[in-house]
């Protein structure tokens, strides 16, 4: 056998064994998650606006939205496509890792008087399930406090136009506000968000 041959086959051996050590078992929670830092950021924490901050929320929005996304029941960009590429034990394990780190909020410019109406709207149509100002995990509804404008945004004009599924309780706060603060309530609530930054 020649000197080629030799290392040919010592080579394929090694990446035998390599990959199979690499391949057994499932991937850590750590490593499923670092698949999400190129929209996310490293950790959940979202450095762009048009992507939401994932790190603290909580494990039961993060695999119900994680489900949705599989089954097409929440329309995305891309997000049908990449949840579809994960098993429901890999999404339960990112969104318990998730839901263990502590949110990053983000500070976004606000205006005051904007703010101050933004928190009458949000008493009156979104403490229910948005408790605490938005800050809560615990409603299992997403964190709203400090989270990208630009994504509640996008998020608010689905729901409103019907492409993405209201749960009953947002559909009522969303009518309720269209139906009271028709011109400026939904920029205000989003100032008060932006406000709500510890």
């Amino acid at each position: 056998m020649n000197y080629k041959a030799i290392v040919r086959r010592a080579l394929l051996a090694a990446g035998l064994t390599v990959g199979g050590a690499a391949f057994a078992g499932t991937p850590s929670a750590q490593m499923l998650a670092d698949t999400c830092a190129g929209c996310h950021g490293t950790d959940g924490a979202s450095q762009g606006p048009a992507s939401p901050t994932i790190a603290g929320i909580s494990n039961d929005y993060f695999v119900d939205t994680m489900k949705a996304f599989k089954s097409g029941d929440r329309p995305s960009t891309v997000m049908n496509r990449i949840a579809k590429g994960y098993t429901e034990e890999e999404i339960e394990k990112m969104g318990k890792y998730f839901s263990e780190l502590d949110f990053a909020p983000v500070e976004q410019p606000f205006e005051v008087d904007k703010a101050k109406r933004g928190f009458l709207i949000h008493d009156k149509a979104c403490k229910k399930c948005h408790a605490d100002g938005g800050r809560s995990k615990e409603d299992d509804s997403g964190i709203l406090a400090g989270q990208w404008q630009q994504y509640l945004i996008y998020s608010m004009k689905d729901f409103r136009e019907g492409d993405r599924m209201a749960p009953k309780k947002m559909r009522k706060a969303v009518d309720y506000v269209e139906r009271h603060y028709p011109d400026k309530g939904f920029e205000q609530l989003l100032h008060f968000y932006a406000s709500q930054v510890d």
